[in-house]
């Protein structure tokens, strides 16, 4: 059976741009709630060279059917060529949490 819930992992440049996603998520319903790790280093492959920057984690709970949406609307505004969106699943969680995820997302 698919997960109805989903935690999306979305890197960002710090500072604002973060900020500034993460609210237009909230903002459009589009999940209950995002954490703002405010500094990651990351280390990735660009364009055949090894770089390195630092950024912010978006920890984005919401329903897996809003996934989709969720990513069109940020493409919109984010600032990379490619950024990284993933999708993972809840598999278990507290009830009343995952409850709570349904009530405050709307379509």
């Amino acid at each position: 059976m698919p997960s109805r819930y989903c935690v999306i992992y979305i890197t960002s440049p710090t500072g604002i741009k973060a900020r500034n996603i993460a609210r237009r998520i909230v903002s459009q319903r589009w999940a209950a709630c995002v954490n703002i790790v405010p500094l990651v280093q990351s280390l990735y492959w660009w364009k055949g060279k090894m770089e390195s920057a630092r950024e912010a984690l978006l920890i984005i709970k919401t329903r897996t059917d809003l996934a989709s949406k969720l990513i069109k609307g940020v493409r919109q505004i984010h600032p990379y060529t490619v950024p990284e969106i993933i999708v993972l699943p809840i598999l278990a969680g507290h009830r009343d949490y995952l409850d709570w995820i349904q009530k405050e997302t709307r379509h």
